[in-house]
């Protein structure tokens, strides 16, 4: 009977070797999307990037290609890093409530996450255009919402209809109020929540009467 325990060591082997190759990737990850903040994105070269992570440039080719292979390892890591965070959020036992719950969650995560942000939805490196992969990816990282919207529908809440498409109108209203709110137009996130509440209601079945 063959043992077990050289299979075990290998898969704990792998595992490890796993484990910091992603330490590494995340390193390189930050290392860009800071030198993108404080340098702009002229200083994405991999020289530098390499220079300031402390590894070789070989390294960095390895794991991302060309400079536009990491370009779109740093969008996708965005979008990676906004679902994470929309995740986190205490799921609530009545559907409408965990949708509301969401909207200032993703407000934080934007705003916590200024270079990423400035990636996925400013086009700060001039030139960079994800692939439709990429882009199919980047909506995937927030099919929460698209669920919780649905659980909405279910519920009696929200009128019957497609939940991408209550989650595309909620996202467009949400990301106008952070631009302006980035741009130094608002003062804070009082907009934001009347426009994303707004948005809500305009789905609701029976909406809220206006007052008089």
């Amino acid at each position: 009977m063959t043992s077990s325990a050289p299979l075990g060591l290998q898969g704990a082997y792998l595992l490890g070797e796993r484990a910091t190759h992603d330490e590494l990737r995340s390193k390189l990850l930050d290392v860009a999307v800071n030198l993108l903040i404080s340098d702009g994105p002229e200083s994405l070269t991999m020289r530098r990037i390499a220079t300031e992570a402390g590894c070789t440039t070989t390294v960095i080719y390895t794991m991302f290609g060309n400079r536009e292979g990491l370009a779109e390892a740093l969008y996708l890591e965005g979008f990676e890093r906004f679902r994470r965070f929309l995740d986190a959020v205490p799921h609530r036992r009545d559907a409408l409530e965990n949708l509301t719950a969401l909207g200032p969650a993703y407000r934080q995560a934007c705003l916590a996450e200024p270079g990423y942000y400035s990636l996925m939805f400013e086009r700060a490196i001039p030139g960079f255009e994800p692939s439709e992969r990429a882009r199919t990816l980047a909506r995937a990282a927030l099919n929460i919402l698209d669920r919780v919207i649905a659980d909405c529908i279910s519920a009696g809440y929200l009128i019957p209809t497609q939940p991408r498409k209550i989650a595309d109108a909620l996202w467009a209203a949400a990301q106008g109020a952070i631009s302006l709110e980035r741009g130094g137009h608002l003062r804070d996130g009082r907009t934001y929540e009347a426009v994303t509440m707004a948005t809500i209601c305009c789905y609701l079945v029976h909406p809220p009467k206006p007052k008089l």
